[in-house]
């Protein structure tokens, strides 16, 4: 299903005019170019021209179409036709260090020479018979001082290189003459000795199945450079009826080269189609072409604020009514404009040696998938603790980095869970809330932290219990709710405001000392903080005093004393959210008494 999927896509693509010229053909890849040799028609060098784009602050190989599906695999001596690395083009070792790879580099430049001068005859056009010329004369002997090369070694230049003819914008091999010359080559190579079969993607017949699956997958964060592969077999207990390598899982050229032409657009593609999130890169992709195709991403990924698109003021716009259509559960046909039965795909990789695993993969409809994230963004709902700040539908990344000090502590198989929550509607993984309700505990023990059940936690746990065991979470503080674990949340938020009214910051807070064992062990806990509370109160003057030791009593009557001796992981839940609820309320009011205040000065 994934393969044929992706085959679909990129016959989309290559049916579009837009994609259409961007998009390799069979017997095409695209590979980085970082500089290109010029020459003469007469085979002379006139230059070595470094082929980097600026990218921030960086110079980048550019990405351009050659001929061949991609660097040859392998520990001999593999060249390219017209492009390929500098110990091929030209014998010289950008890496002055490498003793072994400078002795290898005069072969390898032998190996390219020989493979194309090979060819001469049968290309046949002035600017081959150039190259040819070029490498008759070329003496790699020469080259490891040469002053036009110094930059690949000392800017450590990483990519290939290709040719170009002086006074000629295009690259060499896109000649028209060289390029048909490519395409009768590649009706040649497919020989009768090549193994025919049925194609279990397509389901054609008596074609002729690729040995290996080329080109390779790149752009899978983790995975090989050079790229990887979702389909390869390299051992003897692969081997299946005398079918060895990918024989034994028949997939035609033609289908092979499709489905992984179409993975690397998703993955280096224009669009914002793919994401990030732990360890697991994701690719999304709908049957036909869809605006929602192109805001998942931005919405899931959250728009960084150098990315060109979060300039766009168009896609702003598209962005902010597809929020608005999460928010009010209404009108998602009239503002995306999309067929709401369009089938949508989700493909989630994970990096594997020199293969690539599939972390998760997941099929739906366009309205079903916005139903989800429509779910999602109400289990989440919840008051903010920064009303100009504080996202309606923050990213899944920014979801993840709640639960551990940095990102490289995520583990790695919570974001792919999550996100899988998240697109199916299904329960939220419970290690997540583990997690959060961990890092609070921890952060709460941090006299450096201002906050430690933020509103982002706070969302997260809402969430959970919301869906995972169908509670009723309300979105801000709900003063009669009689769960003991809310209102135990309550009480201490009232005693930790009650210590900071009476004695401003001090070095060790109540939240300091007793927010971990309050909310996991409440019982022999909660009577040795109201001894101190008593003191506390005392030390108010006023109003306040009154208003707070009411506030304590209308929280403790409930209760009757009675303090459970321990919280299960839902009652922590619902304590850590009590406690945002009473703090947020405490502000609110503050931050309304100031309104006040200012509006009666004013009038």
């Amino acid at each position: 299903m994934i393969l044929q999927s992706l085959v679909q896509l990129y016959d989309r693509l290559a049916a579009a005019p837009a994609t259409r010229a961007d998009l390799p053909q069979r017997g095409t890849s695209v590979q980085n170019i970082a500089f290109s040799i010029v020459i003469d028609l007469a085979g002379n060098r006139v230059a070595v021209r470094d082929e980097r784009e600026q990218s921030g602050k960086k110079r980048v190989a550019r990405s351009v179409l050659v001929p061949g599906g991609g660097k040859p695999s392998g520990a001999g001596f593999n060249a390219n036709y017209l492009w390929d690395q500098p110990t091929y083009l030209l014998g010289f070792c950008p890496d002055a260090t490498n003793a072994k790879k400078r002795e290898r580099a005069p072969k390898e430049f032998a190996t390219f020479k020989e493979v194309n001068l090979a060819v001469e005859q049968e290309v046949a056009c002035p600017e081959f018979f150039a190259l040819c010329r070029f490498l008759e004369k070329h003496d790699p002997a020469a080259v490891d001082a040469d002053p036009e090369l110094q930059f690949l070694r000392t800017e450590k230049v990483t990519g290939f290189g290709a040719f170009r003819i002086a006074g000629r914008t295009e690259w060499l091999h896109d000649t028209p003459a060289i390029r048909a010359w490519w395409e009768r080559h590649l009706g040649a190579a497919t020989s009768d000795d090549t193994p025919k079969g049925d194609c279990l993607i397509t389901e054609a017949h008596d074609v002729a199945l690729a040995r290996l699956h080329e080109p390779k997958i790149k752009g899978v964060a983790g995975a090989q450079s050079s790229g990887a592969a979702i389909v390869s077999f390299n051992c003897d207990a692969f081997t299946s009826y005398g079918k060895d390598q990918s024989f034994n899982a028949p997939v035609s050229e033609l289908a092979a080269f499709k489905y992984a032409t179409a993975l690397n657009w998703l993955l280096d593609g224009p669009l914002p189609q793919r994401l990030r999130i732990g360890d697991t890169t994701v690719v999304f992709w709908t049957e036909k072409p869809t605006q929602a195709e192109s805001l998942l991403g931005a919405l899931l990924g959250g728009q960084p604020a150098n990315d060109p698109a979060a300039q766009d003021a168009t896609l702003n716009l598209k962005l902010e009514a597809f929020l608005n259509v999460l928010r009010q559960g209404g009108g998602s046909t009239a503002v995306l404009k999309d067929d709401l039965t369009t089938p949508f795909f989700i493909l989630g990789l994970a990096p594997n040696a020199a293969r690539i695993a599939i972390r998760f993969w997941y099929t739906s409809t366009l309205g079903e998938l916005l139903q989800h994230l429509k779910r999602h963004c109400d289990d989440l709902a919840i008051q903010k603790e920064y009303p100009d700040s504080d996202m309606d539908f923050p990213p899944i990344w920014l979801l993840l980095k709640e639960t551990a000090r940095t990102s490289d502590d995520i583990p790695p198989l919570l974001g792919g869970a999550l996100t899988r929550a998240i697109l199916t509607g299904g329960p939220y993984p419970q290690s997540f809330a583990t997690a959060v309700l961990r890092r609070i505990r921890i952060d709460a023990a941090d006299g450096e932290r201002r906050t430690h059940v933020s509103y982002l936690r706070a969302a997260l746990l809402k969430a959970f219990l919301n869906r995972n065991s169908q509670q009723s979470i309300p979105m801000s503080l709900d003063p009669e709710n009689p769960d003991v674990p809310y209102r135990l949340g309550r009480l201490f938020a009232a005693l930790e405001k009650t210590q900071r009214d009476a004695l401003g910051d001090t070095n060790t807070s109540v939240r300091e000392r007793f927010y971990a064992s309050a909310s996991a062990t409440p019982g022999p806990v909660f009577p040795r903080i109201l001894r101190t509370y008593t003191h506390h109160l005392a030390k108010l003057e006023g109003g306040l005093k009154v208003v707070r030791e009411q506030l304590v009593q209308e929280i403790l009557d409930p209760i009757a004393g009675s303090f459970p001796a321990a919280l299960n992981l839902e009652e922590q839940g619902r304590f850590a959210i009590g406690y945002y609820h009473q703090m947020r309320a405490f502000f609110t009011k503050r931050a309304d008494s100031a309104s006040s205040a200012k509006a009666t000065a004013a009038s």
